[in-house]
């Protein structure tokens, strides 16, 4: 497909979704979010895929919303604005809900609504030297399709405070409040985000599936009984899969499981 606002580079297992709009630092409109939610919706279904990274070309990781964007959206009606909305919610949700493992790659600054697209990835690496702001607050709006995945990321807490304040924030304190996992120097990010990547190639890809939507669905949860029940389900379940016997078989055996000579 001819991409206008992303580029999707394959490379053996792995899938790079970079944001390719350097010249408005990456904002998005419209179109790079229908192109975010086709790219990770096919991307989730190609079985040769077990990682997908998310990062960006030029130096700020994503700005949030383009301005030509916001200048349209300030003459919609209520109805409009609903529809627009929900569009750029189901982005998030489908990166989120992606069943293969994602990784934001950030190599820059990342304000409003590009911290919901980090927040949606399931591990995130920034470079120290990026900045991060939660602004709506600032232009009279607030960040609501990006609250589900952002709270989640950084707790309520930290929310309160930059939710509130739209305080820019350091890669260091984006770090501390549990809202990206690494913050490395620029000559290490590349390395890092490798490192990480070639862990979740080298695992089960169901089982890394699996595991995803056990820390979805467990994340939160009170401790009743059929909570209980349904994890003992799911051990039950993958023990029985033919990647769960084929990894006890091959730890066993001291040989290498399968799925890695796919």
């Amino acid at each position: 497909m001819d991409w206008q606002t992303i580029e999707i580079d394959r490379q053996g297992h792995v899938a790079t979704v970079t944001l390719n709009r350097p010249d408005v630092r990456n904002a998005f409109n419209e179109t790079a979010i229908a192109e975010l939610a086709q790219a990770f919706r096919e991307l989730g279904a190609d079985n040769a895929i077990r990682a997908i990274v998310l990062t960006a070309r030029g130096p700020a990781f994503c700005a949030g919303a383009d301005l030509k964007w916001m200048k349209k959206m300030a003459g919609y009606t209520h109805d409009e604005n609903r529809v627009d909305a929900a569009q750029l919610a189901d982005m998030l949700r489908t990166i989120y809900a992606c069943p293969k493992p994602t990784l934001a790659k950030v190599q820059g600054d990342c304000y409003a609504g590009g911290m919901g697209l980090v927040a949606a990835c399931d591990i995130a690496v920034a470079v120290e030297t990026a900045n991060f702001c939660l602004s709506e607050v600032k232009l009279g709006l607030i960040p609501a399709t990006i609250s589900p995945y952002v709270i989640r990321a950084m707790g309520e807490n930290a929310s309160r405070r930059y939710f509130l304040t739209a305080e820019r924030f350091s890669a260091q304190e984006a770090h501390r409040i549990g809202f990206v996992h690494e913050a490395v120097a620029s000559d290490r990010l590349d390395a890092m985000c490798e490192e990480i990547v070639k862990a979740l190639v080298s695992n089960s890809p169901h089982a890394v599936k699996e595991a995803k939507r056990l820390v979805h669905d467990v994340a939160g949860m009170p401790l009743t009984e059929s909570l209980i029940a349904d994890t003992a389900q799911r051990i039950a379940d993958i023990r029985s899969s033919d990647e769960g016997k084929e990894g006890v078989r091959s730890f066993l055996e001291k040989r290498k499981p399968a799925w890695l000579n796919q």
